[in-house]
């Protein structure tokens, strides 16, 4: 994949549904904050107008939003199961820790409520990298933010059907 192509991203309906109205929200919402912006720059001095810093903050927190989102949606396999046998985007993943605990997750794009109370895990994050290919049985380790690593059994791996 050259560096200019837009990257695979897999999602459900769900998630790529959720998406697409929080972008159609922001995008929606883009006027009102222009005119918000406009009323508090009638009231007086920028440098000492709060509402007019906090109205500019917000506007840069949703336009940084939107770019997010519309890099997720530039280029999204939506529903497609992947059904090899290793570790890929889109595929529900059980690990076991060191210490014998297990978890369940899906390996894929987090948005928010999508999955209901299913954990996800990005493929780029340290854990889901470390996983890419990986088959049943296999044991792969990863760093930890805080330093050092942890070593993860993979028990079982199948297709997410949402």
């Amino acid at each position: 994949m050259g560096v200019d192509e837009p990257q695979v991203v897999w999602l459900t309906q769900d998630a790529y549904d959720a998406l697409r109205r929080e972008l159609t929200e922001l995008l929606a919402h883009r006027p009102v904050l222009a005119d918000e912006i406009n009323e508090r720059r009638q009231e007086g001095d920028l440098r000492e107008n709060d509402a007019y810093r906090a109205v500019r903050e917000q506007q840069a927190s949703e336009e940084a939003r939107i770019r997010q989102l519309r890099q997720l949606l530039q280029n999204p396999k939506i529903d497609e199961h992947p059904s090899g046998g290793s570790v890929e985007p889109g595929m529900l993943v059980t690990v076991a820790y060191e210490d014998g605990d297990e978890e369940t997750f899906l390996l894929g794009t987090r948005a928010a409520g999508a999955h209901g109370d299913l954990e996800v895990y990005s493929p780029e994050s340290p854990l889901g990298h470390s996983l890419l290919g990986a088959r049943e049985g296999d044991v792969r380790e990863y760093a930890l933010p805080g330093g050092g690593t942890m070593r993860v059994t993979v028990v079982n791996i199948e297709s997410y059907h949402g």
